[in-house]
């Protein structure tokens, strides 16, 4: 029988703040009533809520766009609520076949743990680590044997799991589907179980499996948990899902100058969107900074204030004041402090083979169109000559914005 949710608490203007805090960047809250009154519940008996994010480390990996979820589990955290860092560890033996074409191959026991450690140890960045319960899902599917997995089975139809998209695609298409695929939802829906889970959290591309969640909870008798889904983040070029293969992404264990520039490298509009889904700020703070740029106030002067949030978080404070002082050198046509020294043999060379020796282009062909395209410095001084020869010495050699070297020419 499904235990239903408890109505008879009043909603406070904290839970109603609470609410508005879940609610913020979010995608969809199904269903916002019941979660409403799961909160009402819970700041009335001062019973935390359990706030579950489930992730296979498929990937070691991660950038700032994975870290929308993480955020959102961080700001619930903060309203006293008990988030559970779920690592799929049993169901990244299966494979999640989530918007996939194509069956996707398991990953090893191995790199599972190898990939499981260094991810949380990347989320332990903005999550609090002491306030944060770590679970592996092999814990109850391991026990749960042949038998309970075949009782699990008969808790869903065929006909159910084939209302997925990606099954029903891939059906239509006459590409195959094994059994096992249809195992992934089922046991990330037996989670929720196992952890007693009140709300689940993940990205739009997991609605499917956080719904069965809630189904087999009702199944088994629980109260059905409450899913949030996110939405994907947009890369630096405002347009495209951030992503590495793209090459419009922010690694959280990037160099703090890097991720400093890069945060300011996005457009104004884009601004307000990361500001909305990667920023601590209260939505009342960034709606004052929206009316003061309004008024006149220049954008950019905002941008650096996320810059330094974003690069804070992922390295220090510290580390955001030198990435904003080697912003500024840069802008002033300015030698960072900490730029390489490159020893380069050859002398005299032209410049774009000087430029590809040190690393600093991948050919000569490539440097030449940076020379024609007024994109590579010496010595402060913009190159148009694509015949110049280097003789020996030490040159402070610039391409583009951000790369630069000593090079340190011999003959």
């Amino acid at each position: 029988m499904n235990a239903s949710v408890n109505t008879a608490h009043p909603v406070t203007d904290r839970v109603r703040e609470a609410l508005a805090v879940t609610q913020r960047g979010c995608e969809e809250l199904i269903p916002q009533e019941d979660w409403l009154k799961k909160l009402a519940r819970s700041e009335a008996t001062g019973v935390p809520l359990r706030i579950k994010l489930g992730l296979d480390p498929t990937a070691p990996d991660i950038h700032i766009g994975h870290t929308v979820v993480l955020n959102k589990m961080r700001q619930l955290q903060d309203l006293g609520h008990q988030v559970i860092f779920l690592i799929g560890d049993f169901t990244s033996l299966i494979g999640d076949p989530s918007g996939r074409n194509q069956t996707r191959p398991p990953l090893s026991a191995e790199q599972i743990k190898a990939n499981a450690e260094t991810y949380y140890r990347q989320a332990s960045l903005v999550l609090d680590p002491e306030k944060t319960e770590i679970r592996y899902n092999s814990e109850w599917s391991l026990p749960l044997g042949a038998m309970g997995m075949i009782q699990l089975a008969a808790k869903y139809t065929v006909a159910r799991m084939m209302e997925r998209n990606d099954f029903e695609q891939r059906f239509k298409a006459g590409t195959p589907i094994s059994v096992h695929e249809f195992l992934y939802p089922l046991m990330q829906g037996y989670d929720s179980v196992a952890l007693k889970s009140d709300l689940e959290l993940g990205g739009t591309d997991q609605k499917f499996n956080l719904l069965m969640g809630r189904h087999l909870q009702a199944e088994y008798g629980q109260e059905p948990q409450c899913i949030l889904t996110m939405p994907l983040l947009e890369g630096l070029d405002g347009v495209e899902k951030m992503s590495k293969s793209k090459n419009n992404y922010i690694g959280i264990t990037e160099d703090a100058n890097t991720m400093f520039a890069k945060v300011l490298s996005i457009s104004d509009e884009l601004m307000w969107r990361w500001y909305t889904l990667l920023s601590f700020r209260s939505l009342q703070e960034i709606e004052g900074l929206q009316r003061e740029v309004a008024q006149g106030r220049n954008p950019k002067e905002v941008k650096v204030l996320l810059a330094r949030e974003i690069t804070t978080r992922f390295h220090s404070a510290a580390a955001a004041d030198a990435a904003e002082q080697d912003f500024q050198n840069r802008a002033r046509g300015g030698v960072p402090d900490d730029i390489p020294e490159v020893p380069v043999i050859g002398a005299p060379m032209t410049v774009a083979a000087v430029l590809k020796a040190a690393g600093l282009a991948p050919s000569t062909s490539e440097a030449n169109r940076l020379i024609d395209g007024a994109g590579v410095r010496i010595d402060g001084s913009v190159v148009s000559d694509r015949g110049l020869k280097l003789e020996s010495g030490t040159y402070v050699m610039q391409v583009g914005k951000r790369k630069f070297a000593r090079v340190v020419l011999a003959g």
